[in-house]
């Protein structure tokens, strides 16, 4: 299955509201990475944001056999600076039920900062995310566990956000989309798509998450998923309304879907 490497592309694939799933799907080696990175911008943003790299001592293995993989000398924080994904590494050590973070390269985090996430269990980590204990954990444990190495799977996700940077830290919803209306919800809404993907190193049995970062306003999309936005807004306000802000933009979006 081919995912793409735009919102435009990985909005159909992706879920939109309701109960959380997976939804995986496995990938060719072709569909693994973004093929032509912007390399200038990820230099920018890795030093504009230094803390977006936190590496515990367990990554030193899994990063060296990486970068011997992709053909490049160096460890996590070199792969990620030569591709469009950030990168994370996580292993199960000996005793434990679930995969911890052992080394995180990120510049364009969604929400998130490395520093507090490193060393964290999955569960920990995702213990935000609004039903993910009890609608993922175990799926999303299971398949750690059984994922060979060889085998590459991908899913992608979205979410509205008040602005263009990649780099992005939410704002208390009522301020961010405060200037939102159904008349200009096309220039002042954006669309944040992460691109995901999971792949178990041979060698160390670490496994490796991506995370591609795509950002267009609402305006550019093309009106088939504009208008499959604008439907998702119901089941979004139902459930993960909250987190998201949803209640702060939804209505401008689906009355700006309407008028298109």
């Amino acid at each position: 299955m081919t995912l793409g490497f735009s919102v435009d592309e990985l909005l159909p694939k992706a879920r939109g509201g309701g109960v959380l799933k997976m939804g995986l799907a496995k990938l060719d080696e072709s569909e693994w990475l973004q093929p032509d990175p912007d390399l200038a911008a990820r230099a920018e943003g890795f030093a504009a944001y230094p803390e977006g790299i936190q590496l515990s001592p367990e990554v030193e293995a899994p990063g060296a056999e990486l970068a011997a993989i992709l053909g490049l000398s160096g460890s996590l924080p070199e792969v990620a600076a030569a591709h469009h994904e950030d990168m994370c590494l996580l292993t199960l050590r000996p005793g434990d039920e679930q995969y911890r973070l052992i080394g995180a390269a990120v510049v364009w985090p969604s929400d998130w900062e490395p520093a507090a996430k490193l060393g964290l269990p999955l569960r920990a980590l995702h213990a935000p995310i609004q039903g993910y204990e009890e609608q993922l954990g175990s799926g999303v444990d299971n398949f750690m566990a059984k994922l060979t190495p060889g085998a590459i799977y991908g899913r992608c996700n979205w979410f509205i956000a008040a602005t263009c940077e990649r780099r992005w830290a939410a704002e208390p919803p009522e301020r961010a989309f405060a200037h939102v209306t159904p008349e200009n919800a096309g220039e002042t809404l954006f669309v944040r798509s992460e691109r995901q993907t999971l792949r178990r190193l041979p060698e160390t049995g670490a496994i490796l998450f991506t995370i591609g970062i795509y950002v267009s306003p609402l305006g550019e999309l093309s009106k088939p998923n504009i208008t499959r936005l604008a439907e998702a807004m119901p089941r979004l306000l139902d459930g993960e309304g909250d987190r998201r802000g949803a209640d702060f933009y939804a209505h401008a979006l689906i009355r700006y879907s309407a008028s298109l």
